[in-house]
């Protein structure tokens, strides 16, 4: 359905139109969700950043999330923690190693753009996909905490309980999503390239909208 990200980028762009234009602040959630959001940005003349936050896998299914953490260090957990027995030294040593971990990228994104405020912005929070939403939910929260003036959720594939949980949440004005499929296998199934993004391309993308502003 998406050649690759960029394409889903510009596919998602189109859905945002009625945003255009509003000094958005298009938060991607790295290493992929950057690509899209990047798209984003330049489609609706936004300003561009990243939103780190780490997926908090299951204990012996890493790919799993049972939740996830943000900058702010908050673990923020999901059922699934209870069903696979993440006690919570489980969770806290895993959460320090991804907190370790955020401030590493932190340290290497900040040197190339300072940290959006969302403050009294309209937020666009943009991933390449979802699919238990964990991170997405964390991220949703992350930015509610810095009062933004709204909360729009973009994203070009997830399911559709996962959706349904995002669109109940107050904290989010609307949730665009591109395909729903009728059987969810992971976001990469709806992409012909769906490559590993690094953590230089994500640096090339934030040198560039940075010479923008």
């Amino acid at each position: 359905m998406f050649a690759n990200r960029h394409d889903a980028g510009c596919k998602l762009a189109k859905a945002l139109h009625s945003y255009r234009g509003q000094q958005s602040l298009v938060l991607g959630l790295p290493r992929g969700g950057v690509v899209v959001a990047a798209e984003v940005a330049r489609a609706l003349g936004g300003e561009l950043d990243v939103l780190l936050v780490k997926k908090l896998g299951a204990p012996g299914n890493p790919e799993l999330a049972l939740g996830a953490i943000g900058e702010d260090g908050r673990p923020c957990l999901n059922d699934v923690a209870q069903m696979f027995g993440a006690d919570n030294d489980y969770v806290s040593e895993l959460a320090a190693r991804r907190l370790e971990e955020i401030r590493n990228q932190a340290k290497l994104y900040r040197a190339v753009k300072r940290k959006s405020s969302p403050a009294g912005r309209l937020c666009i929070l943009v991933d390449d996909g979802l699919a238990t939403g964990a991170t997405m939910i964390a991220a949703i929260q992350s930015v509610y905490a810095k009062r933004p003036a709204s909360i729009v959720v973009a994203a070009p594939v997830g399911p559709d309980d996962t959706l349904a949980k995002i669109r109940e949440m107050a904290e989010v004005t609307d949730v665009i999503c591109l395909e729903v499929p009728a059987w969810f296998s992971g976001v990469s199934q709806v992409y012909d390239d769906f490559e590993q993004v690094e953590d230089e391309k994500v640096v090339e993308l934030l040198k560039e909208f940075a010479a923008l502003t």
